[in-house]
């Protein structure tokens, strides 16, 4: 078992820094999931930490040891891939025993490793066939498998679950955090899927542009987002912006944001009257915004209304799509909200959860001081 830590980590193709100055410090046994959009740098660094790619400048750490001219094979991680790279002239077993075999692991324990790791996964049944023979599901365990046998320090995934359908994608979520509950070892896993990270990881390091833009809880990541990116990403359907200005108004706080004007409730002056004058981005959630009809129980509301664009009946909830002035903005309601396209709607904001952020730096006004 192994902590591992990134040190001012770069990596540059053609003095372009596609990672650039990446400091974390990844716990031992903690499940750490890097994502971000396409080429934010979360699979480059996945790659430099294997020795898959090398680094331009800093350290990468596993335990104790710098391991920046280590072989990769000498690192004693185990990756699973996208693809999950398979032999499909070889059986299930023989995949999985791969591995073992090159390191000239004795031939017994080779066999006890890949029967007990056969057995973990619920693909004992499956070892003599070979990959063709196999569903999407079960051709991603074997990839586990081969990576569980080797009882590497640390486990890295690399978009593990990308080519399954979505009812698999959910139940290998499921299991592969049991996994990780079970084994005790450290993971590092790589996803675009923000639902993904959110329900797998037990801190989440959220990349734009080959930048560290938040390492936090999935929790914290969500609530208490760094900046515009985070607040836009983390969430989905993702956070509404409007442009407005913070202004002090008849001794009231408000927020103006030119097609409406939300008053900052009690709980938030503290934190954002000195902002008063500033020009801000005002964020909110699609679920802080309620049809007026069932709005919450103690809610802080702003009652505003607008035009419906579009309605999306789920069952549980109903996303209702508004636009109001041209300026369009999506909610996530009770499911017997009475919405129809075309039609005006009464809404209740929840201004204890809005979200504040400085026009130029992007930055929250919540953690400046």
């Amino acid at each position: 078992m192994a902590s591992v830590t990134f040190r001012n980590v770069y990596k540059r193709y053609n003095n372009n820094a596609v990672v650039n100055n990446l400091n974390i410090d990844i716990a031992d046994k903690e499940f750490l999931v890097f994502v971000g959009p396409s080429g934010c740098g979360k699979s480059t660094s996945l790659r430099m930490l294997a020795g898959l790619e090398e680094i331009s400048d800093g350290e990468i750490w596993i335990g104790d040891n710098v391991v920046n001219n280590v072989a990769p094979k000498d690192r004693d991680v185990a990756m699973v891939f996208q693809s999950y790279a398979l032999y499909p002239h070889m059986t299930v077993y023989d995949n999985m025993a791969f591995g073992l075999k090159l390191r000239k692991t004795p031939r017994h324990i080779i066999d006890a490793r890949v029967k007990e790791a056969a057995e973990q996964l619920g693909i004992a049944h499956l070892l003599d066939r070979r990959p063709r023979q196999l569903s999407g599901g079960q051709r991603q365990r074997v990839a586990v498998g081969r990576a569980i046998v080797r009882e590497p320090k640390v486990f890295l995934m690399d978009e593990p679950l990308s080519n399954l359908d979505a009812k698999l994608r959910v139940e290998a979520r499921s299991f592969i955090s049991k996994l990780h509950q079970r084994l005790g070892t450290t993971f590092i896993y790589v996803t675009h899927d923000q639902v993904e990270a959110m329900t797998m990881g037990t801190r989440i390091c959220v990349l734009s542009a080959g930048e560290l833009q938040q390492i936090d809880t999935p929790f914290n990541l969500y609530h208490n987002p760094r900046n515009v990116f985070v607040a836009g990403f983390i969430g989905s359907p993702s956070m509404n912006f409007f442009d407005a200005t913070l202004v002090k108004r008849d001794g009231q706080l408000v927020v103006d944001a030119g097609v409406y004007q939300i008053p900052v409730p009690n709980s938030k002056i503290a934190t954002f009257e000195k902002f008063a004058g500033k020009k801000v981005i005002f964020g909110i959630r699609p679920e802080d915004i309620h049809d007026v009809d069932y709005q919450p129980y103690g809610i802080t509301p702003a009652k505003i209304e607008a035009n419906v664009e579009v309605v999306e009946q789920m069952g549980n909830e109903m996303i209702v799509y508004f636009e109001e002035k041209s300026k369009g903005f999506v909610a996530r309601t009770d499911p017997r909200t009475k919405a129809h396209v075309g039609g005006r709607m009464g809404i209740a904001v929840n201004t204890e959860n809005i979200h504040l952020f400085d026009a130029e730096t992007k930055l929250s006004l919540a953690y400046q001081h």
